[in-house]
């Protein structure tokens, strides 16, 4: 059996008004009265109404559709700042398209180039950590494509920014490992190129100079894919082995996860005198073995401002001149 396919010239015609005003009251126009958009949403209910979405993006020339851009959809934190985007975007019909780079830049610029090709109304994204060109997003932000960043931001490029207080977050960290007695603290990390790089850094740096701690290079291992690949982990950790550390701060899920696992297949190694902490959004960080006391990223709401803010960026009347960068606190998740 068909399903009748009923248009807004059907419900006007039913209703003896003009499509004009029944296509205002279905998109809850101010220029129509209550009591008509009532009138309209009872009987598109009552006939099952749906709106042609191809009609639709033909007339108004939007495709009601964003791109959204990670590392890696896997990922605790990405999975959740997909969830606060799709609550937003789906709230006010926008369907989502989500993409994976795995860190790589020619896969990010191959990502950015289809969305936009495919007349998406806007992208959200999070930079790879190869990225170092940004030309083509300037390219594109410069024609007027709405591009909202997020985590893993540029700092020269003119567009809404939504991150974390990572300086705060790696600070408060070693804050929590002097207090358990640490003195000889290490850092794993990823690569130089990215902002949330350089900000855990930072606050690694502040939380040491706090307390009158010397930093040391030789304690700071950075890997360049960020975890995604365990022999760049393991490498990092048979240099740490060389120094004589106490505890480490670990700047993402990835690292983490790799930094346990290649310790754990070290059998000369004794994990409970080493302290762990660092970022992860994991919501089983008290089954890691050891537990890592965790800093936490407010994920699904800063997937939610993303969105709002990359929604009014392409659905204002004029081009949007002033742009924001959104800081969010994190939240030290004791062991």
């Amino acid at each position: 059996m068909a399903f009748e396919n009923y248009t807004i010239k059907d419900i006007a015609k039913a209703l003896n008004l003009s499509t004009s005003t029944v296509s205002r009251a279905l998109r809850d126009s101010y220029e129509i009265s209550t009591e008509t958009k009532k009138l309209v949403l009872e009987y598109a209910e009552k006939i099952n109404y749906r709106a042609n979405p191809i009609a639709r993006s033909l007339k108004e020339r939007k495709s009601y559709s964003i791109g959204v851009i990670v590392t890696e959809i896997a990922n605790n934190f990405f999975s959740q700042v997909i969830e606060g985007i799709e609550s937003v975007a789906y709230s006010k019909n926008y369907q989502v398209v989500i993409s994976q780079m795995h860190e790589s830049f020619e896969r990010e610029r191959s990502n950015v180039e289809y969305l936009y090709s495919r007349s998406t109304d806007g992208l959200l994204i999070a930079l790879s950590s190869e990225t170092t060109d940004l030309s083509y997003l300037e390219q594109l932000i410069n024609k007027g494509f709405p591009i909202v960043f997020f985590d893993r931001v540029p700092n020269d490029l003119q567009s809404h920014k939504v991150i974390a207080d990572n300086r705060q977050g790696g600070f408060e960290a070693i804050q929590y490992l002097v207090k358990k007695g640490k003195r000889k603290i290490a850092h794993l990390t990823g690569t130089k190129k990215l902002s949330i790089t350089r900000e855990r850094l930072e606050g690694y740096k502040m939380g040491l100079a706090a307390n009158r701690l010397p930093y040391r290079p030789e304690l700071v291992k950075h890997c360049e894919y960020g975890g995604l690949h365990q022999d760049e982990i393991e490498q990092a950790v048979k240099e740490l082995l060389q120094e004589e550390y106490d505890a480490i701060f670990i700047s993402g899920d990835k690292l983490s996860m790799g930094y346990l696992q290649a310790m754990k297949a070290r059998p000369e190694t004794n994990l409970t005198k080493i302290e762990v902490t660092g970022f992860t959004n994991s919501k089983v960080v008290n089954l890691f073995s050891p537990p890592i006391t965790a800093v936490r990223q407010p994920a699904f709401e800063m997937g939610e401002k993303a969105a709002e803010l990359l929604i009014q960026q392409i659905e204002a009347k004029h081009p949007i001149e002033k742009f924001e960068t959104i800081v969010f606190p994190t939240t030290l998740v004791e062991r």
